[in-house]
Parts: structure tokens; C-alpha cells; sequence
């Protein structure tokens, strides 16, 4: 079980040591906020910092409602899931470069361009999609009923897609015909 709590712990590690370093590369040519994106960007921070303290004080021994009194095949699948939403996650980031904007901030910058190659060649979002794998693989590895928790964030992940997705077909000429060609979230289904 330690092991797995290390594993856990260090996927959490690497995903927030890539997005503070790349977010770094991006931040110099980012706006200005304006006070309605101010708002969202606090309770966004928040809410980040939030489920970040969860997930840490669980890969460090909190047992939080088990699902079962033994856990194993579940633990296996809950690693698979959540390595394969970090990949997603972390390429997603990479693949984006400089056309990424944090979410708390969610501007186009005039140099974005619409990136279509890679995991993006098959999803607009993976980087929503590969965190809300993550989130549910961690907590099935993690035998927590807090797996269904991920339910409660699916629609404010939606929402915040929908939005990008209106700016950025606002202001780059290919990206309404780029998702004619993709799909959201999951890959040829959603």
C-alpha cells in the first residue's frame, strides 16, 4: 500500500511541477484580469488548492469511505486510470505550448493558434479530460467513495469547456472547423 501511495503522491508531484514550469514560459505575455475574470480566478484557485490538500492528505494514509474490504483488482484498475489521465493531462499541456492560458485567467493571447496535432488530433480538451481520469483513477486506487465526487465537478468542467470553446472560435478562424473534426472530451465519442 505504500507503494501506491507513492505513486499516487508522485503523479501529483509531476503534474504540478509540469504546469508551474510551463505556465512560467507563458506567464510574461499574458493580460491583464478584468474583474469578472478576477473572481473566477479566486474561487478556481481555491477550489484547486482545495481538492490538491484532499489528494495529498489521502497519499499520506487518510482512509476516506472504502468501497471494499478488498480493494485489490479495484486498486489496479484505479492505477491504470489514473496514469492514463495524467498522460493525457500532462501531453495535452505540452502539446498546447505557448497557446495554453490557465484557467484562471482564460484569455486568447494574439499569437494562440489552433493546435490540432497530437492528443488533440482526437480531443479539444484532454487536459480536462485526462484530470477528471486522474481524479477518478486516484480515488478507485485510493478504494474511496469519493469517486463519485468527480460527478460534481463534471459539469463545472463542461461549463468552463464551453466557454473556452465560444472564445475560441470568437477569435481563431480554424477552430469552429477543427471541431467538426474532434470531439470534446472522449476520443470518436463525446
Amino acid at each position: 500500500m505504500i507503494f501506491l501511495r507513492l505513486y499516487l503522491l508522485t503523479g501529483l508531484i509531476v503534474h504540478k511541477l509540469v504546469w508551474q514550469v510551463t505556465k512560467r514560459r507563458t506567464a510574461g505575455s499574458a493580460s491583464p484580469a478584468t474583474s469578472d475574470t478576477t473572481a473566477f480566478a479566486d474561487l478556481a484557485k481555491a477550489g484547486k488548492a482545495t481538492i490538491v490538500i484532499l489528494l495529498v492528505a489521502q497519499t499520506l494514509g487518510l482512509q476516506i469511505a472504502p468501497i471494499m474490504s478488498e480493494p485489490h483488482r479495484l486498486q489496479v484498475v484505479g492505477v491504470v486510470i489514473y496514469t492514463l489521465g495524467l498522460a493525457v493531462a500532462i501531453l495535452g499541456r505540452l502539446q498546447l505550448g505557448d497557446n495554453w492560458s490557465d484557467i484562471e485567467a482564460a484569455r486568447i493571447r494574439p499569437q494562440h493558434a489552433v493546435v490540432s496535432a497530437g492528443v488533440y488530433r482526437y480531443i479539444r480538451h484532454p487536459i480536462y479530460a485526462g484530470d477528471l481520469l486522474s481524479l477518478v483513477g486516484f480515488e478507485l486506487a485510493l478504494n474511496s467513495w469519493l469517486v463519485l465526487g468527480v460527478a460534481f465537478l463534471l459539469p463545472v468542467v463542461v461549463d468552463r469547456a464551453l466557454r473556452e470553446e465560444r472564445m475560441l472560435a470568437a477569435a481563431l478562424p480554424d477552430y469552429v472547423a477543427y471541431c467538426t473534426r474532434t470531439k470534446r472530451f472522449v476520443p470518436y465519442v463525446v
